[in-house]
């Protein structure tokens, strides 16, 4: 082996092929390195992002849950404020409605009181003219008098 005539074939030779790979190969393998890490590095932002948009979501879906159950509970307690106020004004009715009605029943016993009074007074009245004229058709005569006012007052 001959280190003379080969050595120097071989240092030209390397120093060739180092600057081939340098000038040919190495840039796009740098620029596809770091194509590839650039990548990396936007997905793992995006991730980050993502993770924060979805923390961020989760705060808002808490926060419009509470407003929510906020709004829900102000509902109800409305609703039944006003069941309330509905009650209340039904009993304020109802009471109003039975006044009138008892003053209605006792305005229509009061005439028919009145009604009642006047037609005793009318058969009051027949009455005793039936038994006035009776006693006028008879004798005047006290034992017959008095038989005629006993049938009058059985008939009262």
């Amino acid at each position: 082996m001959n280190f003379n005539g080969t050595l120097p074939g071989q240092i030209i030779a390397l120093f060739l092929f180092v600057w081939f790979c340098m000038r040919f190969i190495w840039p796009p393998l740098v620029a596809a390195l770091a194509e590839r890490q650039k990548r990396v590095a936007d997905g793992l932002a995006a991730a980050d992002q993502g993770q924060k948009k979805l923390n961020d979501a989760q705060v808002e879906y808490e926060k419009l849950l509470n407003e929510g159950r906020q709004q829900a509970a102000t509902i109800i307690s409305q609703a039944q404020k006003r069941g309330g106020e509905i009650v209340e004004e039904a009993k304020g009715t109802a009471k109003v409605e039975h006044a009138r009605i008892v003053e209605s029943g006792k305005h229509e016993v009061a005439q028919q009181r009145e009604q009642a009074r006047e037609e005793l007074r009318a058969r009051v009245a027949a009455l005793a003219l039936a038994g006035a004229e009776q006693v006028l058709m008879r004798e005047v005569d006290k034992k017959a008098h008095n038989d005629v006012l006993t049938k009058i007052s059985a008939g009262l």
